[in-house]
């Protein structure tokens, strides 16, 4: 498993090297020496959550306020497009965003630092996305922007057939920017 520099400024995607063979595949999806070689703490990572969804579902773009939340994600099953915007007001890649394809073949793990924005959009029919969060979770410092916003202009790459209330209801990019003082 080797570690490197994404496009936005701290990102880290963690590629390891999966061995195939008659019975299948065996992967390491996750080594604390790889990660404190990079600079992360793994101890820091207090929480483990997942979700399926189906062909064609994004879900997000959501992001913490106050310290923000760190995480790492990958798809255990299926693939998904991931995207993440910076929404940390002094990063050099401020209000850039990225997208990576995260699937089950590669089984790519993505460093999201806190202050950015993640959301991503199920490729097949299920995804697994599992999620292993630094902070617990406290909905009062959501931040939510609309997957469509046309200030943002993501390219998802199917057409959109599910999206949650939560996510049809969220925010825009310039709206957010008011918040955060910018």
């Amino acid at each position: 498993m080797k570690a490197e520099q994404g496009q936005l400024d701290g990102v880290l995607l963690f590629r390891p090297t999966p061995h195939h063979d008659g019975r299948g595949l065996f992967t390491r999806t996750f080594d604390a020496d790889v990660a404190a070689e990079a600079g992360l703490a793994a101890e820091t990572f207090v929480q483990d959550s997942q979700s399926r969804s189906r062909r064609g579902t994004v879900r997000g773009l959501h992001g913490r306020s106050g310290q923000g939340e760190a995480k790492l994600v990958r798809c255990a099953r299926g693939a998904v497009h991931d995207v993440l915007v910076d929404i940390r007001p002094h990063s050099p890649t401020f209000g850039r965003s990225m997208a990576v394809r995260l699937d089950d073949e590669d089984f790519v793990t993505l460093y999201v630092p806190p202050g950015l924005l993640h959301g991503f959009q199920a490729l097949t029919e299920p995804a697994d996305t599992c999620y292993r969060i630094a902070r617990p979770h406290d909905p009062a410092e959501d931040l939510a922007v609309r997957y469509d916003d046309p200030d943002l202009r993501i390219a998802w790459p199917l057409p959109v057939t599910e999206v949650s209330r939560r996510d049809q209801e969220a925010g825009s990019w310039a709206g957010l920017l008011r918040r955060l003082g910018g």
